[in-house]
C-alpha cells in the first residue's frame, strides 16, 4: 500500500533525539530550531517526561470519559495556577484543530448565531469550519466553505466593527502571533479594542494559542501582555511535547450542558501524563522566563548581521524576514549545516521554534551556520 502523497518531504530520517538535537539513520545529527511545528517545548525525551509516561503505561494507558479520571482534575489545577487562568474551566481534545473547531462551536452555542471573523494570513487548523477560517483557499474544499467566514485585514479595527454591527457573528477568533502566517502582531490597541467590541456585539472572543501558548512567547499565553480575558482559549502543540494533547479553556459566563461537547481521546491518562510533565518542567526549570532570556540573546546575535533583516514575533516564536524566498536558504541549512528550521506562508520569513531548553551556545551555532550559508 502507498502512503497518500500529500507531503513534501526533505530527505532526512530522524530516529532518535535528545534536548535540541535530532539524530538520523546515519548518524547526523541535527540542531532542532523548529520543535515539529513548535511541539517540543521541553524538548527531546527530556527524562522527567519519559519517567512520567513510562510509570502511566505500566497503570492504565487509556480510558473513555465514561469515567472517571482525576489526573484531568490534576492537570487543570496545575494548568490554572501557571497560567493564572484559574477561574476558566477546561476541556480537553487531542489537537490544535479540534480545539479551535470545539471553540467556534461553543461560540455559536453561546450567541445563538453562525459567522465567524478571522484575519488575514491567520492559520486555525483543518476541520470543517478551522479550514473556512484559515486563509488558504487552496486547502477550503466546497464542503468547508459554505461556512459564513469574513476574514479581514488584521489590525483594521474600523472593518471589525462594521462586520460585527451586522448581528450575526457569533466569534471572532485571533492568533495573538501568527504561526503559519509569518509571525505578524496587530497593535495593542487593536487587540483590546477587537476584545471590547466583542462584549459590545454579544460575539465570543477567541485566543487561539495553538502555537504561541504554554509558554513560547515569554508569557504563558501571548494574549496576556494585553491585559484582556477572552471568551475561549484554545491550545495544543507544546502543551504535551510530542504527545497529541488539546484543549480549551472557557471563561465561567458560558455555560456548560451534557453531551454539548465530546471526544474520544481527549484528557486520556497518557495525554494528562505529558502534560503534567510539560507543566512540571516549565515551572521547575523557569522555561517561560528563560524564553525571555534566550529571545534577547536571539535579537543581540541578529543585530550582529551584516545583513538587512526584520526580527518578528515574541519569545521563543520568532522570524527573520530577509527579504527574499528562504526556501534554498532552509535546505543549505538541513543539508549543508543540519540545522532545522521553518518556513511561513510570508515566503521571505524563515521561522525559529526551538524547544524552549535552547542554549545561547545553540543559538550561536546557527547564526554561524546562517552567515556561511548567506555568504
Amino acid at each position: 500500500m502507498k502512503l497518500f502523497d500529500v507531503y513534501p518531504l526533505y530527505d532526512v530520517t530522524p530516529v532518535k533525539a535528545k534536548g535540541a538535537q535530532v539524530i538520523d539513520d546515519k548518524g547526523i545529527e541535527y540542531l532542532d530550531l523548529y520543535g515539529g511545528h513548535a511541539v517540543m517545548s521541553i524538548g527531546h525525551a527530556h527524562p522527567h517526561y519519559v519517567k512520567r509516561l513510562k510509570d502511566q503505561i505500566d497503570n492504565i494507558g487509556f480510558y473513555s470519559n465514561a469515567v472517571q479520571n482525576p489526573l484531568q482534575q490534576q492537570v487543570a489545577d496545575k494548568l490554572g495556577t501557571l497560567s493564572g487562568c484559574d477561574t476558566y474551566e477546561l476541556f480537553f481534545v487531542s489537537s490544535g484543530a479540534e480545539a479551535n473547531e470545539n471553540a467556534l462551536k461553543i461560540a455559536s452555542f453561546a450567541t445563538g448565531k453562525h459567522k465567524v471573523v478571522s484575519f488575514k494570513s491567520g492559520f486555525h487548523g483543518r476541520t470543517s469550519a478551522t479550514v473556512a477560517a484559515t486563509d488558504n483557499p487552496k486547502i477550503v474544499a466546497p464542503l468547508n466553505a459554505q461556512h459564513q467566514v469574513a476574514i479581514l485585514e488584521l489590525g483594521d479595527t474600523k472593518a471589525l466593527e462594521e462586520t460585527l454591527k451586522a448581528g450575526d457573528c457569533c466569534a471572532v477568533i485571533v492568533e495573538f502571533i501568527q504561526g503559519v502566517g509569518g509571525l505578524d502582531i496587530a497593535t495593542a490597541d487593536f487587540y483590546k479594542k477587537a476584545a471590547t467590541l466583542c462584549k459590545t456585539y454579544d460575539v465570543k472572543f477567541i485566543a487561539d494559542e495553538v502555537q504561541s501558548g504554554f509558554g513560547r512567547s515569554g508569557d504563558f499565553f501571548a494574549f496576556q501582555v494585553y491585559g484582556i480575558e477572552p471568551d475561549v482559549i484554545t491550545m495544543a502543540k507544546g502543551m504535551g511535547n510530542g504527545f497529541p494533547v488539546g484543549g480549551i479553556l472557557v471563561h465561567p459566563s458560558i455555560a456548560s450542558w451534557h453531551g454539548m461537547l465530546g471526544t474520544t481521546f481527549g484528557g486520556n491518562h497518557l495525554a494528562c501524563a505529558a502534560t503534567l510533565a510539560v507543566l512540571e518542567v516549565l515551572e521547575k526549570e523557569q522555561l517561560i522566563t528563560h524564553a525571555k532570556t534566550m529571545e534577547a540573546y536571539f535579537r543581540k546575535k541578529v543585530a550582529e548581521l551584516d545583513i538587512p533583516v526584520t526580527i518578528k514575533g515574541r519569545g521563543l516564536m520568532l522570524g527573520l524576514d530577509l527579504g527574499f524566498a528562504v526556501s534554498e536558504l532552509r535546505k543549505k541549512l538541513i543539508y549543508d549545516h543540519h540545522i532545522f528550521t521553518g518556513g511561513a506562508m510570508n515566503k521571505n520569513v524563515l521561522r525559529i521554534l526551538p524547544p524552549l531548553t535552547i542554549k545561547e551556545v545553540q543559538i550561536d551555532q546557527f547564526f554561524t551556520a546562517l552567515k556561511a550559508a548567506l555568504a
